[in-house]
C-alpha cells in the first residue's frame, strides 16, 4: 500500500485526488470509499491506499485515513 496525503475532496461527488510522498497523484473514486467505510476525506489528512494497475490503468481501489490533518 501506498502512502500520501489528501490534496483534494469533492463532498458532492466523493472523488478525491491522493499525492503520494513520492509526489504522484492518483485520482479516488468514489467506489474506493464504499470498500473502506469513508464518507469523506479531509485536505491535508494522511491516507494509506491501494492502487490496482499501472500507468494510464492505474485505479485507487481502498483508502484507509492515518491521520487527520493539524488544525495549525
Amino acid at each position: 500500500m501506498l502512502q500520501g496525503t489528501v490534496k483534494s475532496f469533492d463532498p458532492q461527488t466523493q472523488a478525491a485526488v491522493v499525492l503520494t510522498d513520492a509526489r504522484v497523484e492518483y485520482d479516488v473514486p468514489p467506489d474506493a470509499f464504499k470498500s473502506s467505510g469513508l464518507r469523506k476525506l479531509t485536505l491535508g489528512q494522511r491516507v494509506r491506499f491501494r492502487v490496482e494497475g499501472e500507468g494510464d490503468g492505474a485505479r485507487v481501489t481502498y483508502v484507509n485515513i492515518l491521520t487527520l490533518p493539524d488544525p495549525f
